[in-house]
């Protein structure tokens, strides 16, 4: 029997369910199986078995006991490719602008599992397309599950307009792509010389629609967006999950660029704006150069062109992620307050007069500072009677968990001490949460 039509029998469905209720482990699961299947086709099925989980939690509502009863097709790889419900439940409103044209057609390029179409209203046509056939017949049969036709095409996503023609498909007007980023050994990579299609192969493919959108690495350099184009960071507090690049008719906002905090609902928590020109040089300044192979590298830290470099005032913040990975940091934080500043290049802990507003950053009122020394470390907590402690680190290197044990803090009071750089000097920074 094929792998994948024993994954998607009820036999099987049956008993992951099963076992999954009766939280069933390893050993228990096998002694099962072998049973009924052969050694090949019970390593699959315990496989899949450990995905199911995961991918339940990613695409269905977590309170609906029918949805986390339904199945899909995938394999590890496909799964963490694939965008996540909260984020696609946002996308899905981008669509709207095409709603009240009729019988548009979105072309899913590079559609894996089918995670991008899931969530595109159902007043658009959509179509998967893939080079891999086994990732179209995971296509087809996950859009069937969310109620969609899961029509696809075998083509190359740069040339997937013109092969429509041909092969009799609907002929598109829109188009979402997640270019491919995987490695010789198939394993998904950071190396963003390897997408598949390049950018620049994006951009001219986009020229065949109406109107798109892109999903990119977070870090991917903005100097390579065309101004034309609308530039979108989107994630939730604790991190940022993809850059987004959207085309035509979908660019609502040309020359713009914001980030976005979504909720797990798929809704706006908050969001701040900037324009693309004014971050584009500074897109590739300051990032990592460890990466192997990388020209182009993901940027994680920050410049003095982000905001000027000073002195520690009465308060410090951490930016969150979206805010330094989408380089409007600098732009929120003046807003709030005009002598904002870092502390030390290279660093994003931002120091002002005043707090900035949450959730924008996490705020701190500074307490004292001192050296990174033991002893000086210890005096400065014994002064403010400080007996439990979180350690944050930025710029230095050293274990939170030996660090703590060695300074020993005995006290009534609770702090949050950085240990990180102020004009490049290495520092600890006690501080309160505002």
């Amino acid at each position: 029997m094929a792998i994948d039509v024993l994954l998607t029998s009820p036999e099987v469905q049956e008993f992951i369910k099963d076992a999954l209720k009766r939280k069933m482990d390893a050993l228990q699961v096998s002694t099962a199986l072998a049973k009924k299947f052969t050694n090949e086709e019970r390593a699959a099925i315990m496989d899949y078995m450990a995905l199911v989980p995961k991918f339940q939690e990613k695409f269905f509502d977590p309170s609906s006991k029918e949805s986390l009863g339904k199945f899909l097709l995938c394999d590890k790889l496909a799964l963490e490719q694939s965008t996540a419900q909260d984020i696609g439940r946002w996308k899905s409103k981008l669509w709207e602008v095409a709603h009240e044209q009729k019988e548009m057609t979105v072309y899913d390029l590079c559609c894996g599992m089918g995670g991008d179409s899931f969530f595109v209203p159902n007043f658009l046509n959509v179509v998967g397309v893939d080079l891999d056939e086994n990732r179209l017949h995971m296509y087809r049969y996950n859009n069937k599950v969310f109620g969609k036709v899961g029509q696809t095409l075998l083509a190359d996503a740069r040339t997937a307009n013109q092969s429509s023609k041909n092969s009799g498909c609907i002929h598109p007007q829109l188009f979402t792509i997640d270019p491919a980023r995987r490695s010789i050994d198939g394993e998904n990579q950071r190396d963003l010389n390897n997408l598949t299609p390049t950018f620049e192969e994006v951009v001219e493919l986009s020229k065949n629609y109406k109107g798109g959108m892109a999903k990119l690495p977070p870090g991917y350099p903005t100097n390579e967006i065309p101004e034309s184009c609308e530039l979108i960071y989107l994630g939730s507090h604790a991190d940022c999950r993809e850059c987004l690049v959207l085309f035509g008719i979908l660019a609502q906002n040309p020359g713009k660029v914001r980030a976005v905090m979504v909720n797990k609902k798929g809704e706006t928590q908050a969001q701040w704006w900037g324009n693309l020109r004014e971050i584009q040089a500074e897109s590739n300044k300051d990032a990592e150069k460890n990466l192997p192979g990388c020209e182009r590298s993901f940027r994680n830290s920050t410049s003095k062109e982000d905001l000027p470099v000073g002195e520690l005032s009465g308060y410090l913040a951490e930016p969150t992620a979206l805010l330094i990975r989408s380089h409007l940091f600098g732009t929120v934080a003046k807003e709030n307050d005009i002598n904002a500043h870092l502390i030390s290049e290279g660093i994003a802990y931002v120091s002002s007069n005043q707090p900035l507003p949450s959730p924008a950053f996490a705020s701190f009122k500074v307490l004292s500072h001192c050296e990174i020394a033991t002893a000086a470390v210890r005096n400065m907590l014994k002064q403010f009677n400080i007996g439990s402690l979180t350690l944050k680190l930025r710029g230095v290197k050293i274990d939170p968990d030996v660090e703590i044990k060695r300074l020993k803090p005995k006290g009534k009071n609770s702090a949050t001490l950085f240990y990180t750089r102020i004009a490049g000097n290495k520092t600890a920074i006690l501080a309160e949460r505002v």
